[in-house]
């Protein structure tokens, strides 16, 4: 199922992104996946929290907030399990924009996160081949 991520564009200058987390965690939200990419001038700091409705509020005030649709699959961790997802994807045609890890605890496992410019066919091909991903609900449990 798709999640939300949400992208902050941080200015790139020293105390920025310092300022960015303290306000996530001065409301009580946690970071559960991130990636940041960099350009000269600014970097887009990429998340998946806790609670992203608040997320999107408390960084609205100072900066650019946008949300995008992603999905989130449990890999395992050996050689291999993540060309059988890319895999999967690219003989369907779906190109992978971008895509980032994070893993939870023993228990839940790791995931990668894929920026797809299909997510419906994406999900459904994790579906069909019984791979698990992550919902919303699910990100606020970890």
């Amino acid at each position: 199922m798709a999640i939300q991520q949400i992208s902050v564009f941080v200015e790139n200058k020293q105390g920025k992104l310092v300022q960015t987390v303290q306000l996530l965690a001065a409301n009580n939200i946690n970071i559960r996946a991130m990636s940041i990419a960099d350009t000269k001038d600014f970097g887009i700091l990429r998340m998946i929290t806790s609670d992203n409705a608040k997320t999107k509020e408390v960084l609205s005030n100072d900066t650019v907030v946008n949300t995008a649709e992603v999905i989130a699959v449990k890999m395992a961790d050996r050689p291999g399990a993540l060309y059988k997802v890319v895999d999967i994807l690219s003989k369907a045609g779906v190109n992978i924009e971008y895509m980032y890890a994070f893993t939870a605890s023993d228990a839940l496992g790791a995931y990668v996160v894929f920026r797809v410019d299909d997510v419906a066919q994406a999900q459904k091909l994790m579906d069909d081949n019984g791979l698990q991903s992550l919902n919303d609900e699910d990100i606020q449990n970890l």
